[in-house]
């Protein structure tokens, strides 16, 4: 018994070290490629062994972003931008969705299901359907090449909304009718009992919204004409220019290698946490 389920595990982890390895060679060959001039890759004769150009490449994209053949702005703007858009848009979304979902919840009010419904129902309704009103709507209130308007749009999250819902369900009834002998009013319930009882949910969340931010790349790159407002995915399309001839990809896969350092970092600090919110169901 003991040797089989040993020859089973066996098998699962090499299944899966070879899953792991397909996908992060690509990732591999970025880096590589980021460490060599443009007339290596330009040839076709890139190695498998990083190059001497790791430094000049990496600073040329940070401070320039322009190379031989393509004219960009730094890496460090576009980060930037990308940075401010991400945060916003994780920290509105669980801000307006905890309040929602703690109303709908912890409230009694006339319609209050119908307006629960309404907001679920939003989710057949993601940003590419409504692309057009929305950007009329941005549009002519100024907000263009604005941080306003890359984060506003997208800062109402039905999906969030939901999983708080769910979330404050479980919360015993005893908990709330101890805080209302102990004279705690709605406010005071929901930052002492609610939020520290939310925190791990907040968590998971705040990760995958903040990928989400980060990688966000139809609505910028309609409501942004400006390049110093261009975050670091619509920086890296314009940087690929209309063919190889035109394409400095050193400096592209130095972009792309920097682009996945927030997303990355947010994740391995934050595993943790992720992964205790999914699972938890202690309260």
């Amino acid at each position: 018994m003991i040797e089989a389920r040993a020859g089973t595990a066996w098998r699962v982890h090499f299944l899966l070290v070879i899953g792991v390895v397909v996908f992060a060679f690509p990732i591999y060959m970025a880096l590589i490629g980021s460490t060599h001039d443009a007339g290596t890759i330009g040839r076709g004769s890139l190695p498998l062994y990083p190059g001497e150009f790791t430094l000049e490449n990496y600073a040329q994209a940070w401070e320039q972003g322009s190379g031989q053949r393509v004219k960009a702005v730094p890496v460090a703007g576009m980060m930037f931008n990308s940075f401010v858009m991400a945060v916003v848009i994780t920290a509105g979304k669980i801000a307006v969705s905890i309040l929602s979902a703690y109303a709908v919840v912890f409230f009694s009010f006339p319609l209050r299901m119908f307006f629960f419904w309404m907001i679920f129902l939003t989710l057949m309704l993601p940003v590419e359907v409504r692309i057009i009103p929305t950007f009329k709507v941005v549009s002519d209130l100024g907000m263009v090449n604005t941080f306003a308007g890359l984060t506003v749009p997208l800062i109402v999250s039905a999906t969030a909304t939901l999983l708080f819902r769910q979330f404050f369900l479980t919360i015993p009834d005893e908990l709330v009718e101890a805080a209302k002998i102990d004279g705690a009013g709605p406010l005071r319930f929901f930052r002492h009992m609610v939020l520290p009882l939310s925190r791990t949910n907040i968590a998971a969340l705040s990760v995958i919204l903040f990928i989400y931010g980060w990688n966000q790349y139809l609505w910028p790159l309609l409501i942004t004409t400006s390049r110093s407002m261009d975050t670091i995915v619509i920086g890296i399309v314009k940087m690929i220019g209309t063919g190889d001839a035109q394409t400095d990809w050193n400096l592209i896969m130095a972009t792309t290698m920097l682009a996945m350092l927030p997303p990355v970092a947010v994740v391995v600090f934050m595993q943790h946490w992720f992964v205790k919110g999914l699972i938890e169901t202690e309260k």
